[in-house]
């Protein structure tokens, strides 16, 4: 018999089950991929796929607001970060994996706990019983429909697209060369410089080439603008790249000593380092239009791809509204959403999502009631962004970041600013976890 339902096996609802089976509650996770449906971006049936990205970006827990989540995550024993860390790969101060390993690992971690049982499910209807959906941006379409209906409102939409991936040995070394900018993290970035005309003729390209045509429904979605298509980008303005993902500011091409008019880096994208995905080059180009193109980026004339752009459809509700600040459905209790689906953006912030709604439901299964997190921390800031501090009417899927917590009361220098907020949020973060019990592991 189970204690709760997880609905959904992506990061979030895979952080919710461990924590909750954690803490010795009987879970059901139901994953309808392996069970005979799919969706458009997924490509196995493994739990905590990563689809877009190998990257939990930034692991810098000093002056960055993703990589102070990081740390937070890791003090409540956070299995997406326990398996990130097991299966990273170089990527400067990021925090890259091998996305393959690190899926397999979340999914042997879930499939061995004897408090988690994984059903190989699709679930159309809300449950009336305790529940976390955390089927993310691309929830299957009968489950939309029964949260639309639910909530009396229409779901949130925006367009994600996911990057290439290119075969390592089919990339020239002898034009490209391997860094990390500034010379932060050593050669974790191989580096593909642009000649002025190179650029303008890309540029050119891009805007040229085919792209994938909408349905009629899908027109009037916007896209996320920290997952902005390349081509997207491209037609803002002939120079719009070179401030964005091909700048080559701080990237010293060896050969000129100089730092190139445009760079386009690759991150390694596996541990053997045979696959590197093509950095901020998420696109709805048709495929054969992606493979002439970005063939015409010096060292990748001969690229081999592993794996094509694409564009896929993210729905998300309007959680302040219709949430309450321990992420329950306002009108019906029983249920608490997780993950991107609430409206967070990125792959760390959805499994924070997850792991406090566990956090939550752990607490409401054992008769009391816990508390979030303050503001100023990372996780009870983006908390409080989904819950209720956002304004709903034109509330868009957000990543953590400093803008999300109220500014230091003391007046510092700009150099400094970012460190004050990570060493006021580290202190009230310890506050909090000692005040609740919530350091280390569900149970504690």
């Amino acid at each position: 018999m189970q204690d709760i339902h997880i609905i959904g096996g992506g990061l979030a609802g895979s952080e919710a089950a461990w924590q909750l089976a954690e803490a010795g509650l009987k879970v059901r996770l139901s994953e309808m991929r392996g069970g005979g449906d799919s969706t458009p971006a997924h490509d196995s049936d493994q739990l905590a796929e990563m689809v877009c990205s190998n990257s939990f970006r930034s692991d810098d827990a000093e002056s960055n607001a993703v990589g102070l989540l990081h740390q937070e995550m890791r003090r409540m024993g956070s299995l997406i970060l326990r398996e990130a860390d097991r299966t990273r790969v170089p990527a400067g101060s990021a925090l890259a994996v091998d996305r393959e390993v690190f899926a397999a690992g979340v999914t042997a971690a879930i499939a061995a706990h004897p408090n988690i049982e994984v059903v190989r499910e699709r679930i159309d209807a809300l449950p009336d019983h305790p529940a976390i959906i955390a089927t993310g941006p691309l929830t299957g379409s009968a489950l939309a429909e029964a949260i639309a209906a639910e909530t009396g409102r229409d779901a949130l939409a925006f367009f994600d697209a996911i990057a290439p991936i290119v075969h390592g040995d089919s990339i020239d070394m002898d034009i490209a060369w391997k860094a990390a900018r500034w010379n932060k993290g050593g050669d974790d970035y191989i580096n593909c410089p642009m000649t002025r005309e190179q650029y303008h003729a890309f540029v050119e390209a891009l805007n040229a080439g085919e792209k994938t045509e909408f349905k009629e429904w899908e027109k009037d979605t916007p896209y996320f603008e920290g997952c902005m298509p390349i081509e997207v980008m491209a037609e803002r303005g002939p120079e719009t790249l070179r401030f964005g993902p091909l700048k080559g500011v701080g990237l010293d091409d060896p050969k000129t000593g100089r730092w190139p008019y445009a760079v386009v880096q690759l991150r390694q994208d596996n541990a053997s380092g045979t696959l590197w995905n093509i950095v901020g080059f998420q696109t709805k180009l048709k495929h054969a239009e992606q493979v002439r193109i970005f063939r015409t980026i010096p060292a990748l004339e001969k690229a081999e791809f592993a794996r094509l752009g694409g564009i896929h459809r993210n729905s998300f509700i309007r959680s302040p509204d219709l949430l309450d600040r321990q992420l329950r459905l306002k009108s019906r209790p029983n249920i608490r959403f997780a993950g991107q689906i609430t409206g967070c953006e990125g792959y760390v912030e959805s499994a924070a999502i997850g792991l406090a709604a566990a956090r939550f439901a752990i607490a409401e299964a054992r008769g009391a009631s816990l508390p979030a997190p303050p503001n100023t921390t990372a996780l009870g800031a983006l908390l409080g962004h989904i819950t209720g501090d956002a304004v709903a009417a034109t509330f868009q899927p957000m990543n953590v970041n400093f803008g999300l917590m109220p500014p230091p009361p003391e007046k510092v220098r700009k150099a400094d600013r970012k460190k004050a907020y990570t060493d006021r949020a580290r202190a009230a973060f310890g506050e909090w976890l000692a005040s609740c019990g919530q350091e280390n592991a569900a149970a504690a």
